[in-house]
């Protein structure tokens, strides 16, 4: 029995903000019982809903370098062990993450006691599997300062990075103090830059906790073979690619599945009308409808309806998206948009809503049963993304029927096949440049193509449909990865 501790900031369905705790929360259920041993460890934030907390277990409390609580608790769902590491000082807000300054302390904090609460509940993992930014010290504790203790010798390590962007990035002196690693860990080509300019005072060099989880970890995954290449160059690698490179034979690009027990329209409560991919036109054309009507648009069947649910921020190509909007408003669509991010692209969606009323639903909140209704009723799924790791929108609308239209970068690129015309092939429409021109091309090519010929329309919504995008075949190469261990 393989023994595999997963290391998070996030997990479905305790917490969530984004992709990473979809897979924190769905992958270790999808390896095999009888083979892996496998828990979750995440803080035991205030936003965890109560019908979960009120369930937790306390089974340790201890402090910490003689002076610092920390106190785990413990609840089984779905046949997963999860802990939770407890500190009112750090996880009592009402959000799971504050401003970088803070959050390096209370990710410092958090990964530290981790790795000293396993030997007192008694779990010694074969591997620990760390995910972004926020668990990165574990493996820099773990191969310096837990050295010394016979209990953490020859355990490992694996570190996937879900977004390079966001990395734990401070100057050293801070990351220093609040971490209290040992000297060694910030001399250059550990948690600095080998390229750091020496002659400036050494605690303020830029420091990086993501680049001492690429040093110090046995091996490093990402969430798609497309984005495993892409950080390796300077365009994406954000500062890492160095390396990146330097290990890219430890580097595998492994990609995200989804739930499909969790993501399914012929059991999805929360939609109007469920449907499979033998009644997927009439189900999506009575979804489309009913949303329509809550919506209070024009209930018109054959409205041109592209949904789009997202973080609303740069990197998610919306500026390509507000270029384009007065020419896609001129045509026979609707645009449902679902999510919120930075003001201006908050702002911008409320004023094409207003703009265009009953053509364009600007939803500047996060509501799963809304995500959903979207998914099904869709015609289209809108995911321009300047750069995307995986993405897990793509795959959800290709489970719902609803064909991606997408720029071909990281996982986008190696989830869609390319619609061709003349075999008649492929499940969604994709760009290569980044621009405005290419991605109204694209998606007029789906709107023409919807208006036309309706029946090649239905034949790709069908094919999507017909993909495994579960973690059926993910976790198979997972499983490959843990044996090499």
């Amino acid at each position: 029995m393989k023994k595999i501790l997963f290391v998070a900031s996030e997990c479905v369905p305790f917490v969530k903000t984004g992709g990473l705790a979809d897979v924190v929360g769905s992958l270790p259920k999808a390896l095999p019982a009888d083979e892996y041993d496998i828990r979750v460890m995440i803080p035991n934030y205030h936003a965890i809903p109560f019908k979960y907390r009120e369930k937790m277990e306390t089974i340790y409390y201890f402090q910490m370098d003689d002076r610092i609580y920390v106190g785990v608790k413990r609840l089984v769902l779905d046949g997963i062990t999860c802990y939770f590491i407890d500190n009112e000082q750090y996880f009592s807000g009402l959000v799971p993450y504050y401003d970088m300054f803070q959050d390096l302390e209370r990710f410092a904090y958090f990964s530290k006691a981790c790795l000293s609460s396993l030997p007192l509940i008694n779990f010694r993992p074969d591997i620990i599997h760390c995910h972004d930014w926020q668990s990165a010290l574990v493996p820099v504790y773990l191969n310096t300062v837990f050295q010394g203790d016979p209990f953490f010798r020859g355990i490992r390590t694996v570190f996937t990075i879900h977004n390079i962007r966001f990395q734990g990035t401070w100057d050293a002196g801070h990351i220093k103090w609040v971490s209290g690693l040992p000297d060694e860990c910030f001399e250059p080509a550990r948690l600095v830059s080998p390229f750091q300019d020496t002659s400036i005072p050494r605690s303020s060099w830029n420091c990086s906790m993501m680049r001492g989880a690429l040093v110090y970890s046995d091996y490093i995954t990402t969430v798609s073979n497309s984005y495993s290449g892409e950080i390796q160059t300077t365009s994406f690698g954000d500062g890492l690619d160095d390396i990146l490179y330097c290990r890219h034979e430890r580097l595998w690009g492994i990609i995200n599945g989804i739930d499909y027990k969790e993501w399914d329209p012929e059991t999805d409560k929360q939609i109007f009308f469920n449907y499979n991919v033998k009644n997927y036109v009439q189900g999506k054309r009575e979804n489309k409808k009913a949303f329509q009507k809550e919506l209070n648009f024009p209930v018109n069947e054959n409205a041109f309806t592209i949904g789009l649910v997202s973080r609303l921020t740069g990197q998610k190509g919306l500026d390509l998206v507000d270029q384009i909007m007065d020419y896609l408003c001129s045509l026979d669509i609707n645009l449902i948009v679902l999510g919120t991010g930075e003001q201006r692209y908050e702002d911008m969606f409320r004023y094409y809503a207003g703009k265009y009323p009953g053509k364009v639903s600007a939803n500047i909140c996060y509501s799963d049963p809304m995500a959903r209704k979207i998914y099904a009723s869709a015609d289209a799924f809108l995911v321009p993304s300047a750069f995307e790791p995986c993405g897990l929108t793509q795959l959800i609308s290709l489970r719902y029927g609803a064909v991606p239209i997408v720029h071909e970068t990281g996982g986008l690129k190696d989830t869609v096949k390319p619609y061709n015309k003349d075999n008649n092939t492929g499940t969604g429409f994709s760009f290569a440049g980044y621009s405005s021109w290419e991605l109204m091309d694209r998606i007029k090519h789906a709107y023409y193509l919807y208006i036309t010929q309706r029946d090649r329309w239905e034949e790709m919504q069908a094919r999507g449909m017909a993909e495994d995008w579960s973690w059926a075949n993910s976790s198979k190469i997972y499983m490959d990865l843990y044996s090499r261990m």
